[in-house]
């Protein structure tokens, strides 16, 4: 009897871990569904040979920028983790998320045997505190081109980025050696020379002013350490990355109309005089290109569909900055993802007011609204990057998403956008809301988006029918929109760290009834991003001996590759 009930246990046993992983099974098949591919091609028609010539080695500096990354995001010896990684289903996941992480799902972890992500990625020791950081002396501890690393005696040391990723930069430097005299354009030859020696130097000042000039080329590069999303402790620190562009001149000069207006826009601003003193440089384009080649930061989980550098406030309140909306892009996110959320959420009775158009205006405005406000502080707290620290991005975003959508609100009422309506721009923003707070709480835009949503819900703007869809009340909307913009400039303005902080931690949650209505979208396998199947191949473009270089598909880690068991 005794054999016979400890025959049953183990029964018992086999069956729970056997579901448990039919569990796991099931959970990898649904995070695979929530990536649509798409093939990233664009008409080259107009380009000669050289171009594409210069587009082959730009591709294969963006996948050493990629290398680097890796590094920082998953660690040194990233590419021995992956090569442990035996499940093809993981790896493409893990190849989506460069590491163990969902990037879209708070950065729980989907690698067995890995924790929590460390929140400052892999700038700085995994055991490091932030005490041990204070007593760095030296300024160049808080650079953003510096990574913290531990000595053999235990000691922190500041370590530059061209000293930290010396063999890769050299690689770069080589290839941008047989780049620039290939370059016609001279806008582009100059900020390639400028780029290639900041490489060295890791001052990015000159090269980034260089790249503000380059107004007539038909391609663009944006390559480098960037954006700083990536460090969740300081940050300090920025990410490598890159962007191969043909710009579409069609679109382009559609939009030439817009780039002188940001003084104007900052007097309409819907808050207090003083904080909106700053006269916003007036040396800003806005241009539509084709990305055709992703890598890095940028394309770690959620894949950008904007460009609006540079990131320095300097330049910024002098110069401006240049603003790139990725067309191709931005329609492959509309078509898999915007189009049937809007079908699932959106209350039938708006739901033709979703469009195309209105999310293209809405996310070009998101740039623009980036040079609004103030970029220092009135309180002397000094820059409000400085001063909102590990808050900034958060709060950052939200401005751009809300003051976005009332420029793109205030032009439409003045006839300067005549191809939709107010209510379209309303509607199609909450859509995109309903897109974007699937990324969750621990990324800048989705905390961003569920503060917004928060603050529009409670003050009948959004309004949640019985059968749990959405619709807005355009008069409260309005009302709204101005509300929540002036806290946010004030906020920014003020430098006010401890509000940011308080506020977001109250009101950047997602509430339980939203939750609830967003699992819709996973039992209804609604992609959450895009991937992309990308490279010279897609182009129909060649890849010179000379200059080619080991990828990292070499190492037989094929992102897109699926279990066929």
């Amino acid at each position: 009897m005794k054999k016979y009930i400890l025959s049953l246990l183990f029964l018992a046993v086999l069956a729970t871990v056997s579901l448990s992983a039919q569990a796991q099974k099931m959970e990898l098949k649904s995070n695979q569904s929530q990536y649509a591919t798409y093939e990233l091609r664009a008409d080259l028609g107009m380009l000669n040979d050289r171009d594409k010539e210069l587009i082959d080695i730009f591709i294969q500096i963006s996948e050493i920028m990629d290398k680097i990354f890796w590094q920082q995001s998953f660690g040194i010896d990233y590419q021995k983790k992956l090569q442990e990684i035996k499940d093809p289903s993981l790896r493409r996941l893990a190849n989506i998320h460069y590491g163990a992480w969902d990037r879209l799902n708070g950065n729980k972890p989907f690698l067995p045997g890995y924790g929590n992500k460390p929140a400052g990625a892999y700038f700085y020791p995994e055991d490091m505190t932030k005490e041990e950081f204070e007593k760095i002396k030296g300024p160049l501890k808080t650079s953003p081109y510096t990574v913290i690393q531990r000595s053999p005696k235990g000691s922190l040391n500041v370590v530059p980025y061209h000293t930290a990723y010396k063999s890769e930069l050299e690689r770069v430097y080589n290839l941008l050696e047989k780049a620039i005299p290939m370059t016609e354009n001279e806008g582009m030859r100059k900020y390639l020379e400028l780029r290639r020696e900041a490489l060295r130097s890791d001052d990015y000042t000159e090269s980034d002013m260089a790249w503000m000039d380059m107004k007539d080329s038909r391609l663009d590069f944006v390559f480098g350490p960037i954006e700083n999303h990536e460090d969740g402790l300081f940050g300090y620190k920025t990410a490598y990355e890159a962007l191969v562009l043909v710009k579409d001149e069609k679109w382009s000069s559609r939009l030439a109309y817009f780039t002188e207006m940001l003084p104007e826009l900052q007097q309409m601003l819907p808050c207090d005089e003083k904080y909106k003193k700053e006269r916003p440089g007036t040396n800003n384009e806005i241009n539509i290109y084709d990305v055709l080649y992703y890598a890095g930061n940028c394309n770690a989980g959620g894949k950008t569909i904007t460009v609006n550098l540079p990131n320095n406030e300097k330049i910024q309140l002098e110069r401006g900055t240049r603003r790139l909306q990725l067309k191709n892009a931005m329609k492959a996110k509309y078509d898999a993802i915007l189009t049937p959320i809007a079908k699932e959420m959106i209350s039938e009775k708006q739901l033709d007011h979703v469009k195309f158009d209105a999310f293209f205006n809405n996310v070009c405005f998101h740039e623009i609204a980036h040079g609004l406000g103030a970029k220092k502080t009135i309180t002397n707290k000094g820059t409000v990057r400085d001063a909102l620290q590990n808050q900034y991005n958060a709060w950052e975003e939200a401005k751009a998403d809300i003051c976005g959508l009332f420029v793109v609100k205030s032009l439409i009422e003045r006839g300067d956008i005549p191809d939709i309506s107010v209510e379209e721009a309303y509607v199609t923003f909450l859509a995109s809301i309903l897109q974007n707070v699937r990324f969750g709480i621990t990324e800048d835009h989705g905390t961003a988006n569920i503060m917004c949503f928060n603050y529009m819900i409670n003050n009948g703007a959004f309004i949640r029918d019985n059968q749990g869809k959405y619709l807005v009340n355009v008069d409260k909307m309005q009302k709204a929109i101005n509300e929540w913009a002036a806290l946010i400039l004030k906020t920014q303005g003020d430098g006010n760290y401890k509000f940011a902080e308080s506020y977001a931690a109250k009101n950047g949650t997602m509430q339980p009834e939203l939750a609830k209505d967003l699992k819709r979208l996973d039992r209804a396998q609604i992609p959450i991003d895009i991937t992309f199947k990308q490279g010279q191949k897609y182009l129909n473009i060649k890849t010179s001996k000379e200059t080619q270089l080991p990828t990292f598909m070499d190492n037989k880690i094929d992102p897109f590759k699926t279990d066929k068991k």
